[in-house]
């Protein structure tokens, strides 16, 4: 009689070592540097678009909300030097913003999601042979859309602990379940993260599993991505010293090395997804 649980380790050792294998061969080590590289700088060009686009509806305090949204999830000692330069620049006043040089903000912050587009290419070993007028276009939506949906938890950021106040205000008995509330926006946040991710693997790629096999690595990335926030965190707080070797970029190096782990994981568990369906495709 076979062992099935023998079965099941022998599958998901070889599932593994096949992603692993594939993310090597794949250069998935080098695309997650150029993933890194260019979310960064897509950041700033992206939360000017936002501000831009908070002051045309009359709400500019919402740009710092969506800075610190945005950042929630990153290590304090990560998110601490970028916030506060990012707060240096979208303190300054934006003359011409929603002019031409609109435009230009747009297209830079669409240039990370190109990296992860060309990233997920490779994990699916794709051609993309779509039109690059198109493939610009759909990535300039992204951020878009991405823009409104991050002003939308802004709004959601502020109008949620006024909700709640008038709740307590209301009905006291509501008031020992404030640390429940907190729970659930940030439950809100990491379900936004998670749709964000499962659009990436749904429309950014030429090609891909179908859409009941991606599942097992978006699971992975995101449980991954909050193991590595937390183990990150905590080799900063007691090994790392940046400082003494890069001195005034330490906060830069700290970013891109961060951002290149987590671009590191959302290409694995692309790989994951197609080392599975390797595995259930019919040998001859």
């Amino acid at each position: 009689m076979k062992d099935p649980n023998g079965s099941l380790y022998r599958r998901c050792r070889g599932v593994i070592g096949d992603a692993v294998g594939h993310l090597s061969a794949d250069d998935g080590f080098a695309m997650a540097s150029h993933v890194a590289l260019s979310a960064l700088m897509s950041v700033f060009p992206f939360l000017i678009f936002v501000a831009a686009l908070a002051s045309f509806f009359g709400e500019a305090d919402l740009a710092d909300r969506v800075a610190n949204l945005l950042f929630e999830a990153w290590p304090a000692d990560v998110a601490g030097p970028i916030t506060a330069d990012v707060r240096n620049v979208l303190g300054q006043q934006q003359r011409g913003l929603l002019t031409i040089s609109i435009v230009v903000t747009i297209f830079l912050a669409s240039n990370g999601v190109e990296a992860v587009r060309t990233a997920l290419n490779r994990a699916y070993r794709v051609s993309d042979t779509r039109n690059f007028i198109f493939l610009r276009l759909q990535s300039i939506v992204f951020v878009i859309v991405g823009a409104v949906a991050s002003l939308s938890l802004a709004f959601l950021g502020v109008l949620g602990p006024l909700i709640f106040n008038w709740l307590v205000a209301h009905f006291p008995a509501v008031a020992p379940y404030a640390t429940t509330f907190t729970v659930v926006r940030l439950g809100i946040t990491s379900a936004a993260l998670a749709v964000v991710l499962v659009a990436a693997h749904l429309w950014l790629p030429a090609g891909r599993p179908p859409i009941l096999r991606l599942w097992p690595g978006i699971v992975t990335t995101l449980a991954l991505w909050l193991i590595a926030t937390w183990a990150f965190s905590f080799y900063l707080q007691r090994f790392a010293n940046y400082a003494a070797y890069y001195a005034g970029l330490a906060s830069v190096v700290t970013a891109i090395f961060f951002m290149y782990l987590i671009a590191l994981i959302m290409i694995f568990g692309a790989e994951l997804n197609a080392s599975l369906a390797r595995q259930d495709r019919p040998r001859p």
